[in-house]
């Protein structure tokens, strides 16, 4: 009976969360003061921030729709690229990378829902270090210095990790729930517990010493998933001068008579085109992969490309160029003693009691990322020094690939390495250790 009443306060809740989202706007204007392509990591923010101001008339489009309910539960983050909320890109096929994969392509998850990947994402919180934006303003990008972007980090966060606080290095009065989870594994305790004694500091990744070992900083409120969207929008929902048009596809900006200004866009939704002109700023933030199609296929780009498509060029500009990704190998799995509590999702997602606990509460193995848990950072010539630059991250999974077999379509595995690889394992309790390199090292 405790199960039935729980379930049915968490259906209710669940369904009254659906009217906190802007609502879609059928009704849209011919013009606005800004448009916001992409309502993703980035476009939330920008649509709060602009439409502050209450006599500028703000649209923010996306090509996705709601965010959903069961997108709030934490350990089913990979389970959401299954789903209309992922636009399924995957990378062209290669001998250089992606190997072990179908056709040796790799799938790149990217949102396409409110919230846009940040409700794809694992949650995991990282800012970078002061050498990362102190180098990038050294290589010509003025306004991009730690001390450039360290005051806009801390009004981001509302900061709920009592151990690492430091009013320097972070903010309480942000928009964003940082948290760590409410739940760990005895296996990731272990593994933060013998990552300390053999040398490794233990601190806060995103303070002063960021090469040091600790559990995951997450952006999660109250064992919740806390996207953009719900950080950003769900507050401003009934902000008159804010229009969110949703399952919309921006095609195309429109330029001025010199080519040189974006006056509006071209977008369709529900197969009809609507040309909506800007009368200060159009902004594309529609991620690091739509971003660059939709200026491409406005002419702004590689000549050479683009006139290979039959596209007018307006601008001969490498757009697209120098993409990077975190380069990760995660194959290596540690079987443990079955009284070690792993994170098996399709196990837990299947204990009543584990549901039951996270709608209730919030709390339990649901509230784990994807089953991250604990990550260690360090440079690897310099490996105990905790002020270091690091070149190196170590995830902990406190689950294994073996025990997922959703993981196997999840990074496309081909089918004969994955039996090989995997198999023999069965449904054996493991976990893993993901290592990720930084790009400019290889």
């Amino acid at each position: 009976m405790k199960y039935i009443r729980t379930s049915i306060t968490f259906l209710l809740i669940s369904l009254s969360k659906w009217d906190e989202e802007p609502p879609d706007q059928l009704n849209l204007l011919s013009e606005y003061d800004f448009i916001v392509v992409g309502a993703g990591t980035a476009g939330c923010v920008i649509a709060n921030r602009l439409s502050e101001v209450s006599e500028w008339k703000v649209l923010l489009v996306e090509a996705g729709t709601n965010e959903h309910f069961i997108m709030d539960i934490p350990i089913v983050a990979n389970y959401i690229q299954f789903t209309d909320a992922n636009w399924k890109y995957y990378t062209n096929p290669s001998d250089k990378y992606c190997a072990g994969f179908k056709n040796k392509q790799c799938h790149w998850p990217r949102g396409k829902v409110m919230g846009g990947s940040s409700v794809l994402n694992y949650m995991i919180y990282t800012r970078g270090t002061q050498q990362d934006y102190d180098n990038w303003r050294d290589l010509g990008n003025n306004g991009w210095g730690w001390n450039d972007v360290l005051p806009y980090f801390k009004k981001v966060e509302d900061y709920k990790i009592p151990e690492f606080s430091n009013s320097e290095y972070h903010g309480t009065e942000g928009h964003v729930y940082i948290e760590q989870a409410p739940f760990r594994t005895p296996l990731s305790k272990a593994w933060v517990k013998s990552s300390k004694e053999l040398g490794f500091p233990y601190g806060d990744f995103n303070g002063p010493k960021p090469a040091s070992v600790s559990f995951l900083q997450l952006s999660l409120k109250n064992g919740t998933r806390h996207s953009s969207s719900r950080a950003y929008l769900h507050s401003v929902k009934k902000r008159k001068n804010l229009h969110v048009s949703k399952a919309s596809m921006v095609t195309k900006l429109l330029f001025d008579d010199s080519n040189t200004k974006v006056i509006g866009v071209v977008m369709e939704k529900f197969g009809v085109k609507h040309t909506i002109f800007a009368r200060k700023e159009v902004v594309v933030s529609a991620g690091a992969i739509n971003s660059p199609q939709l200026l491409m296929l406005s002419g702004i780009g590689p000549r050479s490309h683009l006139e290979s498509k039959q596209i007018g060029v307006v601008k001969d500009l490498q757009v697209g160029y120098n993409l990077m990704d975190h380069i990760a190998a995660g194959g290596l799995q540690f079987v443990v003693n079955p009284q070690k509590f792993s994170l098996n999702t399709a196990n837990i997602i299947s204990h009543p009691s584990y549901v039951f606990q996270w709608m209730k509460s919030h709390t339990g193995p649901l509230s784990v990322p994807g089953g991250c848990e604990a990550l260690l950072f360090t440079e690897l010539n310099n490996k105990f020094n905790a002020t270091a630059w690091p070149d190196f991250e170590l995830l902990f999974i406190g689950g294994s690939t073996n025990s997922d077999p959703l993981l196997r379509y999840n990074f496309n595995f081909d089918t004969n390495i994955y039996s090989e690889t995997f198999g023999p394992l069965g449904n054996t309790d493991a976990f893993y250790g993901v290592p990720n390199v930084n790009a400019s090292e290889v």
